[in-house]
């Protein structure tokens, strides 16, 4: 049985993001700065999108904490969308008069599915005429609530058996870190620092100039994140089940 179980909610441009998570253990320090810090980080790297740049997530705890500590029950968080004035007919959740949607710009239908997106089957799957009711679930903004639950569970995590998990950027476009290089405890910070968000400061500034280039062009760049996990304990999963197996929750939880 998992002892952890998430969920969010919310749309794109609705009111809010709410995020719950259930399965800590009370007595786990956890404050609303370091939601906060997380969610900071959300918004760091060469190139974001121009979301990024006004979108202010400010976390807010309704319940599972008191005074800093976890109480052992479910965990609710909040992250109010500061774009919310301006879809609140658009993405109301009550009936609006039509005449009224009708003068909005924003609520014209998007029939044009966009091309490597759930635009398409979504419509199919739930038998949408437009995209809207799609885009607004299947969207980059719900990471922001994942990201504040994951904060949760790295607290978890530290606390308990003092494990940090570091990520950084190992291939950008054609641009890749030498083999080998890979980060050390502490060095989480030094990494956000960089704008590339890459260990290796020379192999940075070439992914700066792809980045650069691929912006020139009006192009995209994929990529490839590495994640290394310190203080880990052996024993974790198991070989005798497929469904027990680490490597399979892993890959599943991406």
């Amino acid at each position: 049985m998992n002892m952890i179980r998430w969920l969010t909610a919310g749309e794109s441009h609705g009111p809010a993001l709410v995020a719950t998570i259930e399965g800590l253990p009370a007595g786990i320090s956890v404050t609303s700065e370091d939601i906060q810090n997380q969610l900071a980080r959300r918004r760091l790297g060469a190139g974001r999108g121009a979301r990024q740049k006004f979108e202010k997530d400010e976390i807010e705890i309704l319940g599972g904490i008191r005074h800093g500590l976890s109480i052992g029950a479910p965990i609710a968080l909040k992250i109010n969308n500061s774009e919310w004035p301006k879809w609140q007919d658009v993405m109301s959740a009550g009936p609006i008069d039509q005449k009224i949607l009708d003068e909005q710009a924003r609520n014209a239908p998007l029939t044009k599915p966009r091309p490597g997106h759930a635009d398409l089957v979504g419509m199919q799957k739930y038998g949408f005429d437009e995209a809207r009711p799609v885009l607004e679930r299947a969207s980059a903004r719900e990471t922001a609530a994942r990201v504040a639950l994951g904060a949760i569970a790295k607290k978890l995590l530290n606390q308990v058996a003092n494990i940090e998990i570091i990520s950084h950027v190992v291939q950008l476009g054609t641009v890749k870190s030498p083999d080998g290089i890979i980060p050390s405890p502490g060095s989480l910070t030094s990494i956000d620092e960089d704008p590339a968000r890459c260990f290796d400061k020379k192999t940075s500034e070439l992914m700066q100039q792809e980045v650069d280039a691929a912006h020139k062009d009006g192009d995209t760049l994929g990529g490839v994140v590495e994640v290394v996990v310190y203080g880990l304990p052996p024993g974790l999963g198991s070989y005798v089940h497929h469904d027990r197996r680490i490597d399979a929750k892993l890959a599943g939880a991406l």
